[in-house]
């Protein structure tokens, strides 16, 4: 078949709020290129109603028994991150693609591991990070990659959420072994990859992290100076005790500053391009982008078809995907160590390649160190 032709058995791996909320609507939103034929949770009870409100024919409660029978090309893992990993192997290794929600997996090690069970041509596996694939961030791409705004030199990526202590009650959030990480991993991840996706690779970060308020093993904010190849600076903070919510990204080339400010996703109206004194207002009127598309899991989910029906690599996979973790790696290291890391540093044999913590080696001030600290 032709380009634009083919279609695809899609399973749901994971039948929580994510599939529900954000990958259906986009699986839905591709017409008739997607048949639903499978929906797979551990609950049975779950996914039996998943596939009952979303016309679903078949349920499961085991991956490798559902991907025997039902065969999928694509398998969209929504699964809590801790079964990142072992759900995308077997769905691998059973010749199904796979496009997996953020983060990706639980260390370098592991993202490594299921890199090298790709073929050349497919399958693949890709991740969610669908910040990157909005008009406003494509259009500051290309004007990056064509030199239009001047040389990347200062920017800020800040994600700065709330989450009450109730939120931390689910139990594989707010811990190394079940999470990852704490709102560095889960939250900030985002943003740190559309700024990774427009500015390139890192050479070094200095970090700092806290757990202040909530009842986490993990972090519940960290800050970091990240400095890339292109010799830039950037500020990066990620936060879940900040209650008036934002998510922030700011670049200053030598020729303009483009900000975006956002919550969960944005269209052009939350962007702005500010050129240097100097640039002719009609050259500036030109960086605009020509259309306005939001970023959303659904354009993602097209961007992500379209490669499959060229049986190309998609976007936010294999050595472009894994810069997110590579740079969350490094920033816990910093933080963890109290030194400055370098990206060539996270290889087998540095304990933070295997687990974000470095092996336990992350011990938060509690109220009681606290007292004796003072």
């Amino acid at each position: 078949m032709p380009d634009g032709s083919k279609h695809y058995r899609v399973a749901i791996v994971g039948a929580g709020g994510i599939a529900g909320h954000r990958h259906m609507p986009a699986i839905r939103a591709q017409g008739d290129r997607i048949d639903v034929v499978a929906a797979v949770d551990v609950d049975g009870d779950r996914a039996a109603a998943f596939a009952a409100e979303w016309g679903i024919p078949d349920s499961y409660t085991d991956l490798d028994t559902m991907l025997a029978a039902a065969r999928p090309d694509l398998a969209i893992i929504c699964t809590p991150p801790v079964a990142h990993h072992a759900g995308v192997k077997a769905c691998l290794e059973a010749g199904a693609w796979v496009w997996c929600e953020k983060p990706p997996v639980l260390s370098l090690a592991e993202y490594d591991a299921l890199s090298a069970l790709e073929h050349e041509d497919g399958p693949y596996v890709g991740y969610v990070f669908q910040h990157r694939f909005g008009s406003a961030a494509r259009t500051l791409r290309r004007q990056i990659a064509d030199g239009t705004l001047g040389r990347p030199l200062v920017g800020v990526c800040h994600t700065l959420w709330y989450r009450d202590h109730a939120y931390f009650e689910v139990p594989w959030r707010g811990k190394w072994e079940t999470e990852g990480g704490g709102p560095t991993m889960g939250h900030g991840i985002h943003q740190m990859d559309l700024m990774l996706s427009l500015l390139g690779d890192w050479r070094e970060v200095r970090a700092l992290m806290g757990t202040l308020d909530r009842r986490v093993e993990t972090e519940d904010v960290s800050l970091a100076a990240v400095q890339f190849e292109s010799g830039a600076l950037v500020s990066v903070v990620n936060s879940v005790l900040s209650p008036r919510e934002e998510s922030y990204l700011r670049f200053d080339f030598s020729d303009a500053t483009v900000e975006v400010s956002h919550l969960y996703g944005y269209g052009n109206s939350n962007w702005k391009w500010t050129p240097r004194k100097g640039v002719a207002g009609d050259v500036a009127a030109g960086w605009l982008p020509a259309d306005d598309v939001s970023s959303s899991h659904t354009v993602q989910l097209t961007d992500y078809i379209g490669s499959m029906d060229r049986g190309e690599r998609p976007a936010a996979s294999g050595a472009d995907g894994r810069r997110s973790m590579e740079l969350i790696s490094g920033l816990y290291q910093s933080a963890i160590t109290g030194r400055p890391v370098l990206r060539s540093e996270l290889e087998p044999g540095n304990p933070f390649y295997d687990h974000l913590d470095g092996g336990g080696q992350y011990h938060p001030m509690t109220t009681e160190t606290a007292e004796v600290a003072r």
